[in-house]
This record gives structure tokens, sequence and C-alpha cells, in this order.
């Protein structure tokens, strides 16, 4: 058996880089960093630069800029053993060309593989490739969020579609970037979409299609982000569907009553190339670190994955304070 841990928005930028540059480089993943380092393989939203250079985005207007030192963050990715990396997100070119440079730079020199953003389209198009164990897992990633970071046929940037079946030139993308991806002959085939505006908790009628569409392409784990907040869990045909992965650790301020500082580590279980059962282990971030969710955020969230998933005909099982769904 192979466990594979997705996370939401990692985002090591802004107070939690003030707070780590006075602590230990694994501080900022709490009480899970055991759990964490248990996994076969451990992919995360990337939400923010690794650079200490560029400069802020000012081209359109940016509210936040998120940017961590290096120094310390790839030592932090590297000791929970991150194996892979979404680019394809809001903020990685908050501070610009040259720190989307440096962060490509300094995942490949720590052996972090990326996929979502490049020099230039076709890179940031192109799938990654992750080997763990025996499993070869393949990844696409894509965004709706914020046009103007979309990677050109010279410039650097994102992986920008619109995720819609009606829309040709989306489907045209991202279905050569999974034909791309393919070619390799994977054993397992992710594709992780930053999609959608922040704080809604359910997926629009457009979002499920396009999950339709994946699944028909053979895509067998589907990781969504970007919403801040976790939506329910899917099944399409034989494809795992998280909708949204909501936060793991970053410094936002919290909804008291969406709770975007509440999600779950998504846990999926390999058998030999089939994902066999996801396991949710609730999360809770606060002091600028990820923790173990205590007694009443861990219920609060379990309640409402049920609730959230069951309008899916998705029924978990609670089993040693998780949700356990058999695929």
């Amino acid at each position: 058996m192979t466990k594979l841990g997705f996370t939401g928005d990692v985002m090591l930028g802004r107070l939690v880089d003030e707070r780590q540059r006075r602590r230990s480089a694994d501080a900022v993943w709490g009480n899970v960093d055991d759990r964490l380092r248990n996994l076969d393989g451990l992919f995360i939203n990337l939400e923010c630069c690794l650079s200490a250079r560029g400069t802020p985005w000012t081209d359109t207007y940016r509210p936040f800029h998120f940017r961590a030192d290096p120094d310390w963050a790839i030592p932090a990715l590297v000791s929970v053993g991150v194996d892979w990396a979404n680019l394809a997100n809001n903020h990685i070119l908050d501070y610009g060309p040259t720190a989307l440079r440096d962060t490509i730079d300094h995942l490949d020199d720590a052996g972090i593989a990326h996929s979502g953003a490049g020099a230039d389209a076709d890179a940031a198009r192109a799938p990654a490739f992750v080997s763990v164990g025996d499993l070869d897992v393949a990844l696409v990633s894509f965004t709706d969020n914020t046009p103007e970071f979309a990677a050109g046929p010279d410039e650097p940037g994102t992986a920008y579609v619109q995720f819609d079946v009606t829309d040709d030139e989306a489907t045209r993308i991202v279905g050569d970037a999974l034909a791309r991806a393919r070619e390799a002959d994977p054993d397992l085939l992710v594709a992780s979409l930053h999609w959608g505006p922040n704080m809604r908790t359910e997926p629009p009628v457009e979002f499920r299609e396009f999950v339709r569409w994946l699944a028909e392409r053979g895509v067998n784990v589907v990781h969504g982000h970007s919403a801040h907040v976790f939506q329910g869990v899917e099944v399409v045909d034989e494809t795992l569907v998280l909708y949204d992965t909501g936060d793991f650790v970053d410094d936002y301020a919290v909804d008291d009553s969406l709770h975007n500082d509440r999600s779950f580590l998504f846990e999926v279980r390999v058998e030999g190339n089939d994902p066999t059962e996801l396991r949710l282990a609730p999360t809770e971030s606060y002091d600028l670190a990820v923790h173990e969710a205590e007694h009443y955020a861990s219920n609060w969230s379990m309640q409402r994955m049920d609730a959230l998933s069951s309008a899916f005909g998705t029924q978990f099982k609670r089993e040693d304070d998780e949700l356990c769904l058999s695929l």
C-alpha cells in the first residue's frame, strides 16, 4: 500500500515568514510533522513564491503579496518530504518573473517536482512526474485565477484556463497536457486545479461538468484548491474528486462561520495502481503553523465534510477520529 497526502494552501509568506525566521524550519508543521513524514508521497499547493528577490506586482491591483525566504522554506518542505508543489495559483507571481524563476530553481535544487507555472506557456502546462516507491505519478496543474499571470508563448507565468467544457480552447489546452502525461504511462494521473473564488463552500455546475470531462480522460484524482475552505468529496466513475482542500497553513484572517482555519490532511491510499481508500485527518491552523484539530474543531470539520459530501452521494465512516471512504 502507498500513502499519498494532499493538502490545500501552504502559504509560507508574510507573518509565517517573519515567525519562521525565529524558529526551526519544521516548526511550521506543528504537531502533524511526523504524520507528514510517514506518508510515502506529499503533494501541496504552494501559495507563495520562494525568493529573496523580485518586486511586488503592480501591473494590476494586488491587495496581498506572498513571498517566503527560501533559506528556511526549502528546508521546511524537505523536512516533511514534500514531493511536488502546485504553482498554478494567484500568488506565484506576486513578486514578478524573477521570484518565479527563483522559486522554480530552488524547488529543482531540492528535488521537489512542480507544475503549473514556468518560463513560457509550454513549460507552465507541462506535466510533472514523481516516483513514490513503485508508484509512478503524473500531475498536471491549471488555474482560472488571475489571468494577468498567464504564461504566454515567450512570457513566464501560470497555466491559465477557464474550467468550462464548452470552451474549446480550454479543453484543447488541458487535453494536450493530459495526453503528454499519459505518454509516460503513469500508474496514477492527478489533475491539480486552483479554481473558483474565495470562501465558496460548493463547486459550481461548470466545475462538476469539467470533472466529468476529466474522468472520461483517465484522471484518477482531482486535487482542488483556491476557496480557502474545504468543499465536499465526490467519486465520479472511478475518479476521486477533492473539490477543494482548503487551507493547510497560512496567516489568513479567520471567518468565524466558515472557519477557513480548519481543513484536513487528505490521505489517498493506493493498492497496486488503484486508489482504494481516502482518509481525512482534521487539521487546524493557528500560531502560524498547522496542528491536529482538537476535539471541538475536529468534530465541526467532520460534520461539515459529511454534510457537504452527502450532497454528492458520498458517505464517509468515522474511524480513529478520521473520516474514511472506501473507493
